[in-house]
């Protein structure tokens, strides 16, 4: 199964972007074996400043044909990371080809972008700069194809 991460903004140099990196490289070389990968990531801009509407229509455009779209979204649901591991291999196993997770600007998603969404998913109560949740979900990405894989690297 293809991941997507479709995200409004630009991510510049800097550790954010090294930090996206690495964990797209870890995940794309542990999931590999597991059917799961390789991970894209698709940047839009709405350079005219249409708000969450224009970029809704940005993001739609983005998206792959039939993928499973999951919204990250502060109302959506918290999961643990063996919850989320195996949330996506229920996915990969219901032979979904693509999953694309949705990240939304400085004012979120489109609440009509949202409610398209086949999953709402959530790091907390609390507000992550947008650019932030790009490293946090590459990671939980890594880190739940390493608890499908059986390595160490998550620890309870």
């Amino acid at each position: 199964m293809r991941v997507h991460i479709c995200a409004v903004g630009r991510l510049r140099g800097g550790p954010e972007s090294d930090l996206v990196s690495d964990y797209v490289t870890r995940f794309d070389r542990t999931g590999r074996a597991l059917g799961l990968g390789p991970l894209a990531f698709t940047e839009i801009e709405d350079r005219k400043g249409g708000g969450m509407a224009a970029e809704a229509a940005l993001l739609r455009r983005a998206l792959p044909k039939g993928a499973l779209i999951c919204c990250l979204d502060e109302r959506g649901k918290v999961e643990g990371s063996p919850a989320f591991a195996r949330r996506l291999a229920g996915w990969r196993d219901a032979g979904r080809g693509d999953v694309a997770f949705v990240i939304g600007g400085a004012d979120g998603i489109d609440p009509g972008l949202r409610a398209e969404a086949d999953h709402l998913l959530s790091f907390g109560a609390m507000v992550w700069p947008h650019m932030l949740v790009r490293v946090m979900l590459a990671e939980q990405l890594y880190r739940a194809a390493s608890i499908l894989a059986g390595a160490p690297y998550h620890r309870v």
